[in-house]
C-alpha cells in the first residue's frame, strides 16, 4: 500500500462476490503482492467453507478482494489484498469499507485482523479506518529472516 497515486482517470471498479473461476486471478494477484502467499487451496478451501469472499474488478481485471470468517457476532478478516500496481488509489479502502458492512449486516459487533509492522501502508489505512492496536502475535508471519510478529487489530462495530 505504498505505491503512489496514480493521476490517471479511474474506470469504476465493481464489487461482487467471488467465483470460483475467478481464483486463478486472484491467484495472479495473490502471488504478485505477498512474498508468502497463500496457496490457491486455501483460496478453494475459503470459498467452499462459504466464507465471504468478494472481489473488486474494473475494465482491466480483478484489482483486489477479501475473505472475512464470520462467527459468534465477530468477524476475522482472512486476507485482504490490492494489486501491488494498483494500489495508492483508494481501492484497499474501498474494499475494507465493503467488508466492515458485510459484517456489521451479518451481526458482527467486532472485527479483528492481523497485519505485519512492516507494512506501515495497511496500518495506516485500519488506523484511518477506527481500527486499533490491540496486541501482537510473536512470529506470526513467515519472513525472509525466519519469523515476523503480527499486529492484532480492532474495531467496534456501531450498529446504524
Amino acid at each position: 500500500m505504498s505505491a503512489q497515486p496514480d493521476s490517471r482517470p479511474q474506470a469504476l471498479a465493481n464489487l461482487r462476490p467471488m467465483r470460483e473461476s475467478d481464483l486463478d486471478a486472484v491467484f495472479a494477484v495473490e502471488i504478485a503482492a505477498y512474498p508468502f502467499p497463500w496457496t490457491m487451496g486455501i483460496f478453494r478451501d475459503c470459498l467452499r467453507a462459504d466464507y465471504p469472499a468478494w472481489v473488486l474488478e474494473d475494465d482491466e481485471g480483478i484489482v483486489g478482494y477479501f475473505l472475512v470468517s464470520l462467527a459468534a457476532g465477530e468477524a476475522h478478516v482472512l486476507n485482504i489484498c490490492i494489486a501491488p500496481d494498483r494500489q495508492g488509489r483508494g481501492h484497499g479502502r474501498r474494499l475494507l469499507r465493503a467488508l466492515l458492512q458485510i459484517a456489521r449486516a451479518r451481526g458482527a459487533e467486532r472485527v479483528f485482523l492481523e497485519v505485519r509492522p512492516s507494512n506501515r501502508g495497511a496500518i495506516e489505512l485500519y488506523h484511518q479506518e477506527g481500527f486499533n492496536e490491540i496486541g501482537r502475535r510473536p512470529r506470526y508471519y513467515p519472513s525472509h529472516d525466519g519469523r515476523e510478529d503480527a499486529l492484532v487489530m480492532a474495531i467496534e462495530l456501531l450498529a446504524h
